[in-house]
């Protein structure tokens, strides 16, 4: 691979990264927004650092992945359940958990819902690479700090602007239903059309913000 090249699959690799990166982060921030400030750095990092090392292992065998029936199910509605265990947390804002205990699991979070939302940055960042080791392992790597920096700022929105938990929430519901839907065995079974995918994207956003609405109207 000549320099100029390299330099551009690069160059690449940053804007797929970019692009690419809100997802994942609007995920932790969720995970770690109730969280104490040290902590919520903590539980970013590790978390956003263990699934990037876990992404390096899984590059080789990416495309395999996107064809494994219901692995993208179970990873919608796991995005699902942590959307509805956020709209939980806001209406018990002061958890009871000791915080060593929420870091842990806000990592496990991390680690589940990152993996199993990043098999189509994998590949896209493997593509852009030209299946150059270097640029694969500086894609994935770079990954973390845009991450991290992402997922702290709309933490402290959160925090700071309540109202916009719920925006967060509609955005997961809509991830989730879409990773639910293109799922091999939704798609074998199912055949759904672009109309059929907005439609359920739409009653999960609709479902979870009532179902948020209510819960805390009681």
């Amino acid at each position: 691979m000549d320099s100029t090249r390299f330099l551009i699959n690069g160059l690449r690799i940053v804007l797929i990264d970019l692009l690419l990166a809100g997802d994942n982060a609007l995920v932790i921030a969720m995970a770690v927004r109730q969280l104490p400030p040290r902590e919520r750095r903590i539980g970013t990092v590790c978390g956003a650092a263990v699934a990037v090392l876990l992404r390096v292992a899984l590059t080789v065998v990416a495309a395999q992945l996107l064809t494994i029936e219901y692995l993208k199910l179970a990873g919608g509605l796991f995005v699902l359940w942590i959307a509805w265990k956020v709209l939980g947390d806001v209406c018990e804002p002061e958890p009871d958990a000791p915080s060593s205990k929420r870091l842990v699991q806000a990592i496990w979070y991390i680690v589940v819902a990152d993996l199993t939302m990043s098999v189509d940055n994998i590949l896209a960042i493997a593509g852009a690479a030209g299946n150059h080791w270097g640029l694969i392992l500086f894609g994935l790597g770079l990954s973390i700090p845009f991450v991290v920096f992402s997922s702290n700022l709309l933490a402290e929105i959160m925090n700071r602007y309540p109202i916009t938990i719920y925006l967060g929430v509609a955005i997961l519901g809509q991830v989730g239903a879409e990773m639910m839907l293109t799922d091999p065995a939704a798609v074998r079974m199912l055949h759904p059309s672009a109309a059929l995918r907005w439609g359920v994207e739409a009653v999960a956003v609709a479902g979870l913000l009532i179902a948020g609405w209510l819960k805390a109207k009681r």
